[in-house]
């Protein structure tokens, strides 16, 4: 629980109404009540904001104004710039405010006497933790979870149960990785031999930048030779593959089933929509938007949207559209047949 007073006081903004409210947690506008806090981020929902029974609203100076003499006499109000940043930012104050525990190492840790764990970091049941490892300050690992040797977490970072981390992997400060995730396992490479397929060790680590968040069952393998880099910020949702030495740049988005092949370079602030697929060896540029399901197998070297999705049709329709495309080729080469002819029949003629 935390008060309204509190809450300026840590995230900032401008409060109109009491300030010793106590608030226990954040509902949407329509079940919020006594003790909750709600938000309106977009005009739509001022309707819905003056009918609330939220105890507290986070409101743009905008919808102050239009909600003005409309709300509930007992509502107070946090004015900020961005309500919907506000929000996010307030979700996460009060998961650490009711979280906060005394750090405790689990009876049934398994950490080698080699390894570094801050006093401050909580590890929970059935946790390995292997020889040279370094658990910084208030990291957290969730039961069930094996930190290789010598892999590394920055301070504040949070793994989820049976997140499995290979050896000689560093992840940066204030990270979140989720159930399941495996983070350094190795990547997909063999050479032929006359048919049959001989391993190549793989050398490389998975070194992770800090404000990471890495969704339920996600695979980053490590690197060939190099390193598998994810730059700080970044955010990877579930069941995504990201193939051995990727690299991709701060602050990009991919949503779930996104895989990525080995040794593409993916720029900054760039958004990846779910299923999309980005073959290997390519170049991303920054701020560049993939849309859900597409195949990029070329590199992108200027920002902006990208699709490559075929609508969806009744299966009689989309079998017409594809006996189409296949004769697409021969199309094209009889157009051409075509332009050649008109230009010839359109040429002056040098006898008249």
């Amino acid at each position: 629980m935390l008060t309204l007073k509190q809450i300026v006081a840590t995230l900032g903004g401008r409060l109109h109404g009491r300030e010793d409210i106590v608030i226990h947690g954040i509902a949407p506008l329509k079940t919020a009540g006594a003790g909750q806090i709600s938000f309106v981020a977009q005009a739509k929902s001022l309707k819905q904001a003056a009918a609330s029974q939220a105890e507290a609203l986070i409101l743009s100076a905008s919808s102050l104004q239009s909600l003005q003499g409309k709300l509930p006499a007992h509502t107070a109000v946090i004015e900020v710039d961005d309500p919907y940043l506000y929000y996010a930012r307030l979700s996460q104050l009060f998961v650490r405010h009711e979280t906060v525990t005394a750090p405790l190492h689990h009876p049934t840790a398994a950490i080698d006497a080699s390894a570094v764990v801050d006093s401050s970091a909580r590890i929970d049941a059935q946790v390995v933790i292997e020889a040279g490892a370094v658990i910084g300050p208030r990291c957290r690992i969730g039961a069930g979870s094996v930190i290789g040797a010598r892999a590394q977490l920055g301070a504040d970072t949070q793994l989820h149960p049976r997140v499995t981390l290979y050896a000689d992997c560093l992840i940066g400060q204030r990270c979140i990785i989720h159930s399941g995730a495996v983070i350094g396992a190795d990547g997909f490479g063999f050479a032929n031999d006359r048919g049959a397929w001989v391993k190549i060790a793989q050398l490389g680590r998975v070194v992770i930048g800090d404000d990471v968040e890495i969704g339920a069952n996600t695979t980053i393998d490590r690197g060939a030779l190099g390193d598998t880099v994810i730059e700080e910020g970044v955010k990877l949702d579930n069941q995504i593959q990201i193939g051995h030495n990727t690299h991709i740049g701060a602050h990009t988005a991919m949503a779930g089933c996104v895989g990525v092949a080995g040794s593409a370079r993916i720029g900054k602030h760039c958004m990846f929509g779910g299923a999309a697929m980005i073959l290997g060896h390519l170049e991303i540029a920054d701020r560049v938007t993939v849309s859900s399901g597409t195949l990029i197998s070329r590199s992108i070297t200027e920002p902006g949207m990208y699709t490559g999705i075929f609508p969806a049709q009744a299966n009689a329709d989309w079998e017409k559209t594809a006996a189409v495309l296949r004769q697409l080729p021969d199309f094209r080469q009889r157009l051409k047949a075509l332009e050649v002819l008109l230009s010839q029949a359109n040429a002056p003629n040098d006898k008249e």
